[in-house]
């Protein structure tokens, strides 16, 4: 058959497939949200900009990336669904032209300590094999060089069923490469024994000093009435079998006080109830006991590099698995570059791009041995990148939450380039970013506000970043803002002095921070900022740190709990109609019974995503209809927890339902710029921004006066961070130290002093390479943050 010619001599019609260029959003109510629709164009870079709580993460994490993975897990069989973590449906009406999404947020890593940079990539499960392949002398298979896998040696009788029965004598050996001193860890805890007791006093005298076992409760008596020992002899005098018993001995079935109990060692006992815990959920005053109680040493048997003797003995070219996992990345991928070796040829190539990637990145600095759990926010999220840097995926929808935290000014030129070259293979990457530098290469913008909150949920811009400049959005406004540098600086009233600080890549370092000004570290991602920091800051001295590491937080959490508002809340309730504060907390006695004070009630439907509906009882109150009845200044508890903290700050203030315990509180939360926030909002749906300024407001009650803080700019706008500097002011103008760890050019403008580390990252960081006033530092355009911060103030 021949081809029909073609007889018209126009273009061709637009074949229907090509019609498909935009995700459309229709009607997006997700938390905050009202009723949003925007069109974003596929293939082009989209960022989305808007203060801290206006909806950003809403709409396109909650929204977009949930309910294109939703669609996707749906076309798994029902079995296959069964094992995934089911989500409900977003609230929208239509969501067209999704494509496949990939998000890559900013959660940290988790801080398990066998989790490390090596093991999350997949750049040792490469290693494993390499050098099972090459190593002399070859001990084993790749799990034989992993610190993750125990040796095992098992032998028995297995009898196998097939016709007539017969039992085959089996030996099943596997050879694992963790150290069995520190079981993989790579340092063993010690207990200080001086911190459980007085060994001066008997136990009828209160011998122990552990949080919990004072004051005759149940874990006292378990050890004075166990019968192992005299309750009335010191412990110092206790013979060798004794001191075993209250110490070490493993769990006894017995019968003490009449009840039928488990008697164990002190030890075991302490180190399941208190030392298994996350050390960021624990009671305060546990945690500072802890803290006094275990110290952390490098283990002896493997000298902290977690793997037995059998996987250090085996090299490849003079060099260990334990050595490579220790080089700095880039090093590494040199090494590997040298090694030619036709036998695992795909296998070099692969970890060869792996490594490059971490290099490309700007995380060449990094060793594969260095825990996960340790990461900034930033780093975390560059590591989760490497996947897919050398994908070779198209039309996918690449998602990111602000990739420039934790970055200096010379590195966000980076992440730039790569962002261009994700949209350039023709990907949909969609940013939620505040830094100028960012918003000025999109090819979209879409600015969500007007405020925060409840003033927030509505798109106020679409378009080019010329035309954010002249529109008069608040992100328009305040883009083209620069901090001038201060007119005068403070005078320091004392210093810090750091000696000899050696922690991580640091190199001996000597420096004072002045005391009673507003004092900025800054230097190029892994310069040794943190290092110097939270390594080497005396912990007491009033020394009071806020860290970026997540609140933990369920749904049943909100900032009323978090801030301890909710104490002097249900108290005043409780004083005012002459019942008990329990009845005034949805987590206790006051929960509605039919939801168990969560407000929505889960139905769970086996194979399919399961639903959450608001309880028909309480209404999604949380509270039985008769605690509702209880009033104080003429509103309900639930009433309470739904205002706002600017609402709430008026209403505890003065008049009958003063509070000044609440009061302060809430004080607290409107001065770091929450007073949009409900008291009673799940911690669950705060965004990466509210959450940090949440644990701010929190550590700003404690009697500490140097305050150190890690980027507290990690989320917000430009108009929040004039309102954070304010807050800064505040506190340095109110006698404190301020300390701040930052990339910021507005933050380091405004400072009175700074602290520059570098002059690179890894090895060719670690020493301070400016200090002065930021006057100076411009003046002398001697390293990378001095020339990018005269840039900046256009001098």
């Amino acid at each position: 058959m021949s081809m029909a010619k073609r007889t018209d001599t126009g273009s061709p019609a637009p074949h229907v497939a090509d019609s498909h260029e935009m995700i459309r959003v229709h009607g997006a109510r997700e938390n905050n949200l009202k009723d949003v629709s925007i069109e974003i164009p596929k293939r082009r870079l989209t960022v989305f900009t808007g203060v801290s709580g206006s909806g950003k993460s809403s709409l396109v994490f909650d929204t977009i990336a949930a309910e294109s993975q939703r669609l996707i897990n749906e076309t798994y069989s029902a079995f296959v669904q069964g094992f995934m973590p089911t989500t409900a449906r977003p609230e929208v009406d239509v969501l067209d032209g999704l494509t496949t999404a990939i998000s890559v947020d900013q959660q940290r890593m988790g801080g398990d300590p066998r989790s490390t940079v090596g093991t999350a990539t997949d750049a040792n499960a490469m290693l494993r094999i390499l050098f099972s392949r090459l190593g002399k002398p070859h001990i084993g298979p790749p799990s034989a060089y992993s610190f993750n896998t125990a040796s095992v040696r098992a032998s028995g009788a297995i009898t196998v069923e097939r016709g007539a029965k017969k039992a085959v004598k089996a030996t099943y050996e596997r050879t694992g490469g963790m150290c069995t001193g520190c079981e993989g860890r790579g340092s063993v805890t010690d207990i200080d024994l001086a911190q459980l007791y007085d060994d001066g006093k008997s136990l009828n005298e209160g011998a122990f000093t552990i949080p919990g076992y004072t004051g005759g409760g149940w874990n006292s008596r378990l050890y004075i009435e166990s019968g192992f020992f005299d309750p009335d002899k010191p412990i110092r005098k206790f013979t060798k079998k004794e001191l075993h018993d209250l110490l070490h001995r493993e769990p006894t079935r017995m019968k003490i006080a009449g009840i039928n109990m488990t008697y164990e060692g002190l030890i075991p006992r302490v180190q399941k109830s208190m030392l298994s815990k996350d050390r960021e959920a624990m009671q305060p005053h546990i945690r500072e006991f802890v803290d006094r109680a275990v110290t952390f040493t490098t283990c002896p048997d493997c000298d902290g590099t977690r793997l037995s003797e059998g996987a250090r003995s085996s090299k490849i070219k003079r060099v260990s698995i334990a050595d490579a996992c220790a080089m700095e990345i880039r090093d590494l991928a040199e090494w590997v570059r040298g090694l030619k070796e036709p036998s695992v040829a795909p296998l070099l190539t692969a970890l060869q791009q792996t490594l490059d990637s971490f290099v490309e990145i700007g995380l060449g600095y990094l060793a594969l041995d260095r825990p996960a759990g340790t990461l900034s926010g930033g780093e975390a999220q560059r590591v989760k990148m490497i996947r897919h840097l050398g994908s070779s995926l198209t039309d996918v929808t690449y998602v990111f939450d602000e990739p420039t935290s934790g970055l200096h000014p010379h590195d966000i030129q980076r992440m730039n380039d790569l962002l261009r070259r994700l949209r350039d293979k023709g990907n949909t990457v969609l940013v939620v970013e505040h830094k100028p530098e960012v918003i000025a290469i999109a090819d979209h913008i879409v600015d969500l506000g007007p405020g925060a909150g409840a003033a927030g949920g509505t798109v106020c811009f679409e378009g080019t970043v010329e035309g954010l400049r002249a529109g008069g959005t608040l992100t328009g406004r305040h883009f083209d803002d620069r901090a001038a540098l201060k007119e005068s600086v403070r005078k320091p009233t004392g210093a810090l002095r750091i000696r000899g600080a050696t922690a991580n890549n640091l190199r001996d370092v000597d420096v004072d921070i002045p005391l009673g000004v507003l004092a900025v570290v800054t230097g190029v991602a892994g310069s040794g900022k943190s290092s110097l920091m939270h390594g080497s800051i005396p912990a007491d001295g009033g020394v009071v740190s806020v860290d970026q590491a997540p609140i933990r937080g369920s749904r049943r959490s909100n900032p009323a709990t978090y801030t301890g508002l909710l104490d002097p809340i249900r108290k005043a309730f409780a004083k005012a109609n002459g019942v008990k504060p329990a009845l005034f907390s949805a987590n206790s006695e006051g929960a509605c019974p039919t939801c168990n004070g969560a407000g929505v009630v889960y139905t769970d439907l086996a194979m399919m995503a399961g639903v959450a509906s608001p309880c028909e009882d309480c209404e999604g109150r949380r509270f039985q209809a008769s605690v509702l009845d209880y009033h104080l200044g003429g509103r309900d508890i639930s009433e309470v927890l739904a205002m706002s903290v600017t609402e709430a700050e008026a209403f505890f203030g003065d008049g009958e339902a003063h509070t000044p315990a609440a009061h302060r509180i809430l004080r607290r939360l409107a001065d770091v710029g929450l007073g949009y926030l409900t008291i009673g909002q799940p911690l669950t749906t705060l965004s990466g921004g509210e959450r940090q300024r949440l644990k701010l407001a929190t550590h700003m009650a404690e009697k500490g006066g140097v305050y150190v803080l890690d980027e507290p700019t990690a989320g917000l706008h430009l108009a929040d961070v004039e309102q954070l500097l304010g807050l800064l002011d505040g506190l340095v103008d109110a006698g404190k130290s301020v300390i701040v760890i930052e990339h910021h050019q507005a933050v380091m403008a405004h400072a009175d002093w700074i602290i520059d580390l570098g002059p690179g990252a890894g090895h060719d960081g670690g020493t301070v390479v400016f200090e002065g006033t930021p006057a100076d530092l411009v003046a002398a355009r001697s390293t990378l943050t001095g020339e990018h911060l005269a840039a900046y103030v256009g001098a």
